[in-house]
């Protein structure tokens, strides 16, 4: 559905790359401290001890985990403990990149998984 021709990003917006993603990673000072510099603060939607979390990139990132749909009858799981998000760039016919963070360090984690599971949106400005 990320990549769908309807695009789930408004008109002038889009879902970014993979290589967009590490842009943004890099210019955060690399994915060993990114995650923290995007994570909101505090504790309201992270859970203890949002480790790293400053947000001083302004990205505000919350921890929407995933919908998975093998067997957890498309149910969220990991509310709390892990944000991620799509791009729009695939790692193979069934797999496509993203971004994770997690509640427990300021890590952004550069992962491939399915398309099919849900994860979130970022839409960039085009």
């Amino acid at each position: 559905a990320a990549n769908y021709s309807r695009s789930l990003c408004p008109l002038g917006w889009h879902l970014p790359t993979d290589a967009e993603w590490t842009t943004l990673t890099h210019y955060l000072g690399g994915g060993d401290v990114a995650g923290g510099k995007m994570k909101e603060t505090g504790t309201t939607h992270w859970q203890s001890p949002n480790t790293g979390a400053d947000n001083s990139s302004g990205f505000t990132a919350l921890p929407g985990g995933v919908r998975a749909n093998n067997g957890l009858n498309g149910n969220f799981v990991n509310i709390g403990y892990a944000g991620n998000w799509h791009s729009a760039t695939e790692s193979s016919a069934t797999g496509a990149w993203f971004r994770n963070l997690v509640y427990s360090g300021g890590i952004a984690y550069r992962s491939s998984y399915l398309k099919h599971y849900g994860y979130s949106v970022r839409c960039v400005r085009d």
